[in-house]
C-alpha cells in the first residue's frame, strides 16, 4: 500500500471550537495542486432517447482536458452502474443505472457528459456548448397507476396482517370509525454544503499499485469506500476515503450518487486530481430528495374506547433510481404502525415504486415521521367522532410500561419505555386542562385555535460499531471510531464517554472519525445510532484498557471493540397550540411543549441540540416544504425562490422535558435523539391545525400548512 497523503482534517476534541473559529475543513475547502474542475451537463428532459451526443465545440474549447460520456468513462467502454439498493424488503424490480446515462434518460438533472477543464469558469463555458439531443417519451410521475410502463413498475412491497384472537379483535355493534387520506410532499435536505467531491490520484510504486484518496462529505465513510472500490474493479486498500466537516447530511449524504463515482472514474482515467462542487440549483434537481408518500388509514374504535382495528395502506415514492436506502422509509413506516399503542387487529399494506423525477432516500426521520403522522391524526380524529378527549384516548390505549420488553403485531421489540409517563408530562408542562378552557374562551369570541397532540416511537438502528483506543504513555487518549459526524458534535461525546470510562478528563481524549486510513470500519452516522452502539464500541474498548492496567501493564497501552446491538426505541410527546387568522388565514405556532425518553444521555447540550434541529426540519415539513412537479415532469420548486425553509424568525416558543428511561441493550442505557424532531412535531402541528378548523368539520388538511390552504378551508365551500 503507498502511503497516503496526510489527512487536512485535524483531529478534534470540540468540532464546534473549529467551526466558529473559522478552522472547519469543508470538502470544499480542500486544496489540491493541480486539481480539474468537473462539471456536468445534465438532461433537460424526464423521459427520454439520447441521440448521439455534439461534443465538438466542447473539445475545441480554452482549458479541457477531457470531455467524457458513458461510453469514454472507462478506458474500455465498460458500463459502471450505481450501487445496489440495500435489500431491507424484497426488491423486486431495480433498475440498472450507469453513472453517465447511455441511452435512456430518466430524470430531469441526470449527468450524461462530463466537462473537465482547468478551471471551472473554462469547464461551465464548455459545457455549455454541448450539443444534447433527446427524443422525448412520455413521464411517469410520483404515484402513477399506469404499471404497464417499466418506469412505473412497483419496486417492493410489504405486508404486515395481525389478529390477536382476543375479545375486541372483532367489529362490535356501534363502533366507531375514522379514516383519512395524507399527501407527504417531497422535500430537500438543506445541508450547509451541497454534495462535493475530490480526488487525488496516488502513482504506483515498486512496492504498491497506484491508489485513489477520496474526499467527500458522506455518513458512512467505510461503505462508500467498497462502493468505490467495486466500481473500479479494485482492492478496498487502494481507496482512502477522507470524511472532515459535512455541514449536515440528515440522510441525503449516505450513499454515493452518480457525480460522485463520475468524477472518481475520471481521476482514475486522467490519473489527476479531479474535484466537484454541486450547485444549490443542482442539489434541486438532481440530489437526492426526501420523503414523498401517500398515506391513507382507518381506525376503529369499540362504543368504551378501545382500538379494535387500524388498516394502512402506504405508498412511498423512490424515482429514477435506487439509493442504497431506499426502501428504508417504506419499511420503517410499516414496522412501527400502530405506534406506542395496542390495537387488536392490524392490517398494514405498502409498495415503492419508480418514477421518472430524481431518486429518493432516506431523510431525518426516514419513515417514522409517516407512520407517527397517520396514526396520531386518525387517533385524533377517532376521538372528535366518539366525543372523547385525544388524552383520555390515548391513556386507553397505551402500551403499559409494565409489558415493556414489548413485541409489536410486525414482531419489533420495544425494550423500554414509559409512554403514559412522556404523555403525562408533556400535559403537565403544557397545562393541558386550563389550555382547553382557555381554547373554549377563545373560540368563543371567534378566534380559531386549535391544540394538537402526537406521541411518536422512534427505532434507533441496529447492528455494529467499531472503536480502537490508544492510551499514550503520556497519558493522553486518542479513540479512532468508524461513526463519523455532519456536525452532531460526536467527538465532543465520544471524548466524553472514554473519559468517564478511563477516569480521565475530556481534555486527555482526542477523537479521530471519517478516514478509513486512520479509523476502524463502521456502518456510520445514521438512524439515531451513533451514541447507542458506536458510544457502547468505545467503551468496550476501554474497559479492555482498564483491565489491562489492573493486570498491571504499563502505558502504552491499545484496545480494540466491536459492538453489536439489539435496536433501542426513543419515544416521547408533542403537544402544540396554533391560531389562525380569520382574515388571511395565516397560521401561528403558539406554544410547544416537548416530553422525550431518548435512554441515558451522556451531553444534554449536545442532545437538546439534536432536539431542536430535528424541530426545526419537523418545522417545515409541517409548514412551508414542498418540492413540486409539473405535468410534464419539470421541477418547478427548483431553487430557494420557490421553496420555502424555516429562518429563525419562524422557530416558535417550545419547552423540552427530558427523562430517561435507559435501554438494556447497548452499554450506555442510550437511545437515539437526532430524528424525534422531525417524527413528533409534524404530526402534533397537523393535530392542531386540523383541531382549529374542528368547528367547521373534518378539514383535509395537508402539508405544508400554508395560509392559502386555511383562507381556502375557511371561506370556500366544500
Amino acid at each position: 500500500m503507498p502511503t497516503m497523503p496526510t489527512s487536512p482534517f485535524t483531529p478534534l476534541r470540540r468540532e464546534d471550537t473549529a467551526l466558529l473559529t473559522g478552522r472547519g475543513m469543508f470538502t470544499g475547502d480542500v486544496q489540491l495542486a493541480g486539481g480539474l474542475h468537473a462539471v456536468f451537463v445534465r438532461s433537460p428532459l424526464p423521459h427520454g432517447r439520447l441521440q448521439p451526443i455534439d461534443t465538438h465545440l466542447a473539445e475545441q474549447s480554452p482549458g479541457v482536458v477531457a470531455i467524457l460520456t458513458a461510453a469514454t468513462l472507462t478506458p474500455s467502454g465498460q458500463a459502471v452502474h450505481l450501487p445496489p439498493p440495500n435489500p431491507l424488503l424484497p426488491i423486486s424490480h431495480a433498475p440498472q443505472t450507469e453513472v453517465l446515462a447511455r441511452d435512456l434518460v430518466t430524470y430531469v438533472g441526470q449527468p450524461v457528459v462530463l466537462v473537465l477543464a482547468r478551471s471551472l469558469q473554462e469547464a461551465q463555458a464548455a459545457a455549455q456548448t454541448v450539443q444534447l439531443q433527446i427524443a422525448p417519451l412520455p413521464p411517469v410521475l410520483d404515484f402513477a397507476d399506469d404499471a404497464s410502463n417499466m418506469q412505473a413498475e412497483q419496486v417492493t412491497q410489504v405486508v404486515h396482517q395481525f389478529d390477536s384472537g382476543e375479545p375486541g379483535s372483532e367489529p362490535t355493534a356501534g363502533a366507531i370509525t375514522a379514516e383519512l387520506e395524507l399527501q407527504v410532499p417531497r422535500v430537500l435536505a438543506m445541508s450547509m454544503e451541497p454534495r462535493g467531491v475530490q480526488v487525488q490520484w496516488v502513482h504506483e510504486t515498486d512496492d504498491a499499485p497506484a491508489s485513489l484518496t477520496v474526499w467527500i462529505g458522506t455518513q458512512t465513510p467505510s461503505r462508500a469506500r467498497t462502493d468505490i472500490a467495486e466500481a473500479l474493479g479494485w482492492a478496498p486498500e487502494r481507496v482512502r476515503v477522507i470524511s472532515g466537516q459535512v455541514g449536515g447530511a440528515f440522510g441525503a449524504k449516505s450513499s454515493l450518487c452518480p457525480e460522485d463515482l463520475a468524477v472518481i472514474l475520471a481521476a482514475r482515467q486522467l490519473r489527476a486530481a479531479v474535484r466537484w462542487q454541486s450547485t444549490r440549483s443542482e442539489e434541486f434537481t438532481s440530489g437526492m430528495h426526501g420523503r414523498g408518500a401517500h398515506l391513507s388509514g382507518r381506525l376503529t374504535l369499540s362504543p368504551n374506547g378501545r382500538f379494535e382495528a387500524l388498516t394502512a395502506h402506504l405508498r412511498f415514492t423512490i424515482g429514477a433510481w435506487l439509493p442504497f436506502s431506499a426502501v428504508a422509509p417504506l419499511r420503517n413506516a410499516a414496522r412501527i404502525l400502530p405506534g406506542p399503542y395496542r390495537v387488536a387487529k392490524l392490517d398494514v399494506q405498502g409498495s415503492a415504486g419508480l418514477a421518472h423525477n430524481a431518486p429518493v432516500t432516506i431523510y431525518r426521520g426516514a419513515g417514522r415521521p409517516e407512520a407517527a403522522l397517520l396514526m396520531e391524526t386518525l387517533v385524533e380524529q377517532a376521538a372528535r367522532a366518539a366525543g372523547i378527549d385525544p388524552v383520555a384516548l390515548r391513556r386507553l390505549n397505551l402500551i403499559d410500561a409494565s409489558a415493556m420488553p414489548y413485541t409489536t403485531p410486525t414482531g419489533e421489540v420495544y425494550d423500554s419505555g414509559d409512554y403514559l409517563r412522556a404523555l403525562t408530562q408533556a400535559c403537565e408542562r403544557f397545562d393541558y386542562a386550563a389550555q382547553r378552557q382557555l381554547q373554549a374562551q377563545r373560540r368563543a369570541q371567534g378566534e380559531v385555535v386549535g391544540i394538537g397532540l402526537a406521541l411518536y416511537v422512534e427505532p434507533c438502528g441496529t447492528g455494529w460499531e467499531s472503536a480502537h483506543v490508544d492510551w499514550h504513555a503520556d497519558g493522553s487518549v486518542t479513540v479512532a471510531t468508524g461513526s463519523p459526524a455532519q456536525g452532531q458534535g460526536h467527538a465532543t461525546t465520544y471524548a466524553r464517554i472514554a473519559a468517564q470510562a478511563l477516569d480521565l478528563t475530556p481534555e486527555a481524549v482526542t477523537v479521530l472519525y471519517g478516514d478509513t486510513a486512520l479509523c476502524p470500519p463502521g456502518i456510520g452516522a445514521l438512524a439515531s445510532r451513533s451514541t447507542a452502539i458506536a458510544g457502547s464500541a468505545i467503551v468496550q474498548a476501554c474497559h479492555t484498557l482498564k483491565a489491562q492496567r489492573a493486570a498491571g501493564q504499563a502505558l502504552p497501552l491499545s484496545a480494540g471493540g466491536r459492538f453489536t446491538a439489539a435496536e433501542s426505541w426513543s419515544y416521547g410527546c408533542v403537544i402544540a397550540r396554533l391560531s389562525v387568522d380569520r382574515d388571511t388565514g395565516r397560521p401561528t405556532i403558539e406554544k410547544m411543549v416537548w416530553a422525550d425518553d431518548a435512554g441515558h444521555i451522556v451531553h444534554p447540550d449536545l442532545a437538546k441540540g439534536q432536539l431542536i434541529g430535528g424541530m426545526a426540519q419537523g418545522l417545515g415539513q409541517a409548514m412551508f416544504e414542498k418540492l413540486v412537479y409539473d405535468d410534464a415532469g419539470q421541477l418547478i420548486t427548483g431553487s430557494l425562490m420557490d421553496y420555502a425553509v424555516p429562518r429563525a424568525d419562524d422557530m416558535p416558543a417550545f419547552e423540552i422535558d427530558s427523562f430517561c428511561t435507559p435501554s438494556p441493550n447497548n452499554l450506555l442505557g442510550a437511545k437515539g435523539v437526532g430524528e424525534a424532531g422531525c417524527i413528533g412535531v409534524p404530526a402534533a402541528l397537523m393535530n392542531a391545525a386540523r383541531d382549529a378548523l374542528s368547528p367547521l368539520g373534518e378539514c383535509p388538511l395537508q402539508f405544508p400548512l400554508t395560509a392559502e390552504q386555511f383562507w381556502r378551508a375557511m371561506n370556500e365551500p366544500t
